[in-house]
């Protein structure tokens, strides 16, 4: 059993150090990408916090959603944090399971320079509308009343700057429009949809980001029309860019080598060798009756013959 257990745990070893030495090469060529995405999420924060000081407190507006869906309150509001910590914490375990899986379809930096091109186009988008407009948030910290809901005037730059996270994401007001929670969520979900294996995970996904949606609603953390323009929003932006993107290698299938001269050849002489040439014409099917060979199913027999010969 120890034998078992150790020869196991080597060849895992090796398949992590394999996967390392290929993602380290891919990460060498990408980084700028990586980089460029990473540093757009802590200007997503930045803006988000910067629209926190434009934010006026006021009525919360009607909303359809308010009405159908009972409210969590709250002291409930941990519920829809703790679907959103699951999926995100599950996408980015997934996006590294090439480390230690044998089933191999994807490539950790590659997966990761498309997923951040998605979600910069989005939060582009979302950091112009909650400019354009500022709304009065409907979450119980953004309301009268509440210390949170205005931010202070800062006395340098350097308040601005540093976001307070997580605390000010979380206590965050004025970005509105559409939800960034939506945003990572169907952008991941999607991603996995197409690079994912497992169909019955698939649907397990949806249905949590649907139950995400209704959840934000009824917790008052935005409102439907910040549900509603996400879904269409996101999923338009991930199509269209997809479709310029290149595509993702399949590491699921053989590697196809260039035909060159030598393959070319062995080719050949193993169609020879199996009684198969490469003209195609010798493909068609054939037929042996009486020692003669007739092509394309049109068989005559001998005393046929002989009676159109008479």
């Amino acid at each position: 059993m120890s034998l078992y257990i150790g020869r196991e745990a080597s060849k895992l070893w090796k398949r992590v150090c394999s996967e390392t030495a290929t993602e380290i090469s891919l990460l060498a060529e990408n980084w700028k990408y990586i980089l460029c995405g990473l540093v757009f999420q802590y200007i997503h924060g930045l803006a988000a916090r910067g629209v926190h000081y434009l934010h006026r407190p006021g009525p919360t507006l009607q909303d359809v959603g308010f009405f159908i869906l009972p409210e969590l309150g709250p002291d409930k509001a941990y519920i829809s944090e703790t679907v959103f910590s699951f999926i995100f914490l599950s996408f980015v375990l997934w996006t590294f399971h090439p480390f230690i899986c044998k089933n191999k379809k994807i490539y950790t930096v590659l997966i990761w320079c498309r997923v951040l091109a998605f979600l910069v186009a989005c939060q582009i988008l979302r950091i112009i509308t909650f400019y354009s407009t500022q709304l009065p948030g409907p979450n119980y910290h953004c309301r009268e009343g509440s210390k949170l809901a205005r931010l202070p005037r800062p006395d340098n730059i350097i308040e601005v700057l540093v976001i307070n996270f997580p605390r000010g994401v979380l206590y965050g007001c004025g970005d509105l429009i559409f939800s960034s929670h939506m945003i990572f969520s169907l952008v991941f979900v999607r991603t996995y949809h197409k690079y994912g294996t497992q169909r019955f995970v698939k649907h397990c996904a949806w249905l949590a980001v649907i139950v995400q949606s209704f959840l934000i609603v009824a917790s008052h953390k935005h409102y439907t029309v910040d549900i509603v323009v996400a879904w269409y929003t996101v999923n338009l932006v991930v199509f269209f860019i997809d479709k310029k993107l290149a595509e993702l290698p399949d590491r699921s299938g053989p590697v196809a080598l260039p035909l060159t001269k030598d393959n070319k050849t062995k080719e050949e002489n193993h169609k020879l060798l199996n009684g198969n040439s490469g003209d195609p014409a010798e493909k068609r099917p054939r037929s042996q009756i009486n020692g003669k060979i007739v092509e394309n199913g049109n068989i005559t027999t001998h005393a046929e013959t002989t009676m159109n010969g008479v």
